[in-house]
């Protein structure tokens, strides 16, 4: 499939109404959905954060982007309504999204990664450079930064007060308990459930525990040189990330040689849904630049 059979699908219809399709690479179908403008510049590839399948993106970013670019969001292997078994380390989930990205036909592509999607958009630009025009990278770190290890710890610890809570979990993963956090969160979900047909499988138990010792693995691995990636790239999160701290944006801020550094205030690892009304135009200026 070429980029002008990938571009003839893109509609303009609105994040809750893309249909979901699916694409074989690798011996795999990944799952995906795809909207936006034709042949508007570099295609934009949604990368996953952890636990997360389709219907985990913010529909106010998702169209946001959408609205100026051609944006193509996927499962992963064994994740949602992709077949095949999960991928238990970072680099592996990077060559999944390789073969998926190739499978489509574009020779160039522009990569927005979310929390664990962005350790993935890491791996991807080292691993094939010229496959890679921009990237934007939220609520994420290097390899080897400070706290990856840990997210199970933080996330199985939200699911349990979640549990006695009644609450989603990602109100605490993703917003600060403050009054603004909390309201942004409340908000968030909200929009989550917009879409009421077709909607995504949820994560397996399987496929969570994988990601789980995927992310445990890279945040102890030695960290990667980033003086190579040439790339422009946007570096976003909020000032009070408990899931990736913030102090790893900085640091892959100063890593990459050619990127800029956003971080917004009172808010957490989902700073890019809190503040989506800021977020969306700049992530949109940069892409065009």
């Amino acid at each position: 499939m070429g980029n002008r059979a990938a571009a003839s699908r893109a509609t303009d219809l609105a994040w809750v109404h893309a249909p979901t399709q699916t694409l074989s690479a690798g011996g795999f179908d990944f799952a995906y959905r795809e909207l936006g403008k034709n042949n508007c510049g570099t295609p934009v590839f949604f990368l996953n954060h952890l636990a997360a399948v389709l219907d985990n993106w913010d529909p106010r970013v998702v169209d946001g982007i959408a609205a100026r670019r051609h944006v193509i969001v996927f499962d992963n292997r064994g994740v949602g309504a992709s077949t095949g078994p999960p991928s238990n380390s970072i680099e592996q989930m990077a060559d999944d999204a390789i073969s998926f990205i190739k499978a489509t036909g574009y020779k160039q592509v522009d990569l927005f990664g979310f929390s664990m999607g962005g350790m993935v958009s890491q791996e991807i630009v080292l691993k094939e450079p010229q496959l890679v025009r921009k990237l934007i990278l939220a609520g994420t770190g290097p390899a080897g930064g400070e706290g990856i290890s840990a997210v199970a710890g933080v996330a199985n610890y939200d699911l349990l007060r979640s549990l006695f809570t009644g609450k989603d979990p990602k109100q605490y993963l993703f917003f600060t308990r403050t009054p603004n956090g909390i309201e942004a969160g409340k908000s968030f979900l909200v929009r989550l459930k917009e879409r009421s047909q077709d909607r995504d499988k949820d994560i397996t138990v399987g496929a969570y525990l994988a990601q789980l010792q995927a992310l445990s693995a890279w945040g102890q691995k030695d960290p990667a040189d980033l003086s190579v990636v040439k790339q422009p790239v946007l570096v976003v999160n909020g000032d009070d990330d408990r899931m990736v701290p913030t102090p790893n944006s900085r640091d892959l801020a100063r890593r990459l040689p050619n990127s800029e550094l956003v971080i917004y205030p009172d808010a957490g690892h989902g700073g890019v849904f809190q503040y989506h009304a800021d977020f969306v135009p700049k992530a949109l200026e940069f892409l065009a630049r």
